[in-house]
């Protein structure tokens, strides 16, 4: 039989059970807060360490917890600051506060994605501090309203300063970069002006000082040695005037090229012919090898012909009586096309040379008596390097100067021939009528005169004139009446513009309708080009069809508006 307990015995068992559980739980209690405490200090120690400014708020109570870091920032100790939200709405900026408040509800209510404000918060010292506010909503309760929100807080007032010397630098060279803009504006206007100013008087002492040079009865040799020092004074003044011109339309980015593909063979030829009888004043031989390899480089033809010039001028007069001049052009780095000027003179010391691009340093030869401007080869080097060039120089004092200029390389200029069907048919049209149709093409590149020659030449009912600048083309328009006139934009004595400018406001030339023909190809070129008043504009290198039919629809156009004889 077995032994079954008394009832009273079975609820003394049951306590006892009872209360070794409630003592195990309670070990267990306090082992797990043990626990919680040490994870609690060692989250408080990583956030010290790591200078976060922890916060904690419920938006429900507004209660709110602030880490130690977060107090300290701005001044506060542990107990000073109240656990509240609105102790730290009412430490925000007056200026930051309705913004923020507003930024905070459109985050709690989700009409915002994310939680990051910048704003300013009052110290205990009564200073402001820039405070970066990151945070999330990590819950909400059964209604799904907002329960809790935890974030950080970062000092950023070190950045905002920098940011504010920043600004306030910014706006400081931008204000100087307009001043700058205006000063350089008025420079050159005053500089055009002042060209121009000059250029009206000095025409006329050395228009009259050659009148009185070759008048009749001749003048005394007294009278002959003074004219001649007036107008040798006179040309040095203008050379003085338009480098200086020309090196503030640099400075001012107002220098306008014209790059096309250029002979340099032609060129150079060109140059020693100008500068011939300068070189034969000195006894000075120019020595410029023939060559079988065609040269072309992509250049402003002008502006290019202004720096050879100016090299050759600058080997004839620092050279020696009966000295020597070579030019040499070779092909230097894959692309590009180098030009040498050696002479035989005075060279130059190291000190020289690392003086020789500086404006106005003439490096001592304005106490020997040649002339010059110490312009020159500052406006050489920059116009090289506008036109995506090099120059350089070596040189040994006593024995002469190699001057060098590189420039890219490029094949020889051609009519492009696409659209055969287009082009026939302009053909025929241009050949039904039976009238002599005069054309006239003002440009100074003969590379680019050849080609229209040659294509006009196929058609017997036309005529071709020719002018290599702005102002005989006028004139030729003038006496002429061409059909159409065919205009290079960038021509050695005024502008492709200019001159059409120039024939529209004549009443004689007015309705002749000019075509432009420029390398200037970009889209702004050409739509300052139709603005201007051109009649069309054609980029070179042109297609041939492309050329015949402007040329069709200008002469169409001639014919409905050419004036009347009566």
């Amino acid at each position: 039989m077995s032994y079954k307990p008394y009832p009273e015995e079975l609820q003394t068992q049951a306590t006892y059970i009872l209360i070794e559980k409630l003592r195990i739980s309670e070990a267990n209690l306090e082992a797990s807060l043990i626990q919680v405490k040490k994870l609690e200090e060692r989250a408080n120690l990583a956030l010290e360490g790591s200078h976060l400014c922890v916060w904690d708020w419920n938006p429900q109570t507004d209660e709110a917890n602030y880490s130690l870091s977060w107090k300290e920032m701005l001044g506060y100790a542990e107990h000073e600051f109240p656990s509240s939200g609105r102790a730290w709405m009412e430490h925000l900026h007056p200026d930051d506060k309705d913004i923020t408040l507003s930024a905070l509800q459109a985050y709690l209510d989700g009409s915002m994605p994310t939680f990051s404000f910048e704003f300013r918060m009052l110290c205990k010292n009564g200073s402001w501090k820039w405070i970066l506010s990151r945070g999330k909503l990590v819950a909400r309760d059964a209604n799904g309203e907002p329960l809790r929100l935890v974030g950080t807080h970062s000092d950023i007032s070190e950045r905002k300063l920098h940011d504010h010397i920043l600004q306030e630098k910014n706006i400081e060279l931008e204000n100087a970069r307009i001043v700058a803009e205006r000063a350089s504006l008025a420079k050159s206007e005053f500089l055009s002006s002042m060209s121009h100013e000059l250029r009206s008087p000095l025409n006329a002492i050395l228009g009259f000082s050659q009148l009185m040079e070759s008048d009749s009865p001749p003048p005394s040799p007294v009278q002959n040695e003074r004219i001649t020092q007036i107008i040798s004074a006179g040309w040095h003044l203008l050379k003085l005037i338009n480098e200086i011109l020309d090196l503030a339309k640099i400075e001012s980015g107002h220098m306008l090229l014209s790059q096309e593909s250029v002979s340099l063979t032609e060129i150079i030829r060109e140059c020693q012919s100008m500068i011939e009888p300068q070189a034969q004043q000195r006894d000075i031989q120019q020595t410029i090898p023939r060559s079988d390899i065609p040269y072309f480089v992509y250049a402003d033809r002008t502006r290019l012909k202004q720096v050879l010039i100016n090299l050759l001028s600058n080997a004839i007069k620092y050279n020696r009586e009966q000295g020597m001049i070579e030019v040499k052009c070779a092909e230097s780095t894959f692309g590009r096309t180098r030009v040498s000027i050696i002479d035989t003179g005075v060279g130059m010391s190291p000190e020289q040379l690392a003086q020789l691009f500086q404006p106005f340093n003439r490096l001592g030869q304005e106490y020997s008596g040649t002339e010059g401007t110490g312009i020159g080869l500052v406006v050489v080097k920059q116009l090289i390097e506008l036109m995506g060039g090099s120059v350089g120089v070596e040189s040994t004092a006593g024995v002469g100067s190699l001057f060098w200029f590189e420039l890219m390389e490029v094949a020889e200029p051609h009519l492009a021939m696409e659209g055969g069907e287009s082009t026939v048919l302009t053909q025929q049209h241009l050949l039904s009528t039976a009238e002599k149709h005069m054309l006239l093409y003002v440009e100074d590149n003969p590379a680019n005169m050849k080609l229209v020659e040659q294509t006009i030449a196929r058609h017997p009912n036309m005529r071709l004139l020719t002018a290599v600048n702005g102002n005989s083309g006028i004139e030729i328009a003038r006496i002429f009446r061409p059909k159409v006139i065919l205009m290079d934009i960038n021509l050695p004595d005024i502008s492709g513009v200019e001159a059409m400018k120039i024939l529209r406001s004549d009443p004689i030339t007015a309705h002749i309708p000019v075509i432009a023909i420029s390398a200037n190809a970009i889209p702004i070129d050409i739509a300052s080009g139709m603005k201007a008043g051109f009649f069309c504009y054609i980029t070179k290198p042109f297609q041939l069809n492309e050329f015949m039919e402007a040329l069709s629809t200008a002469m169409a156009f001639a014919e409905r508006t050419m004036p009347s004889a009566s």
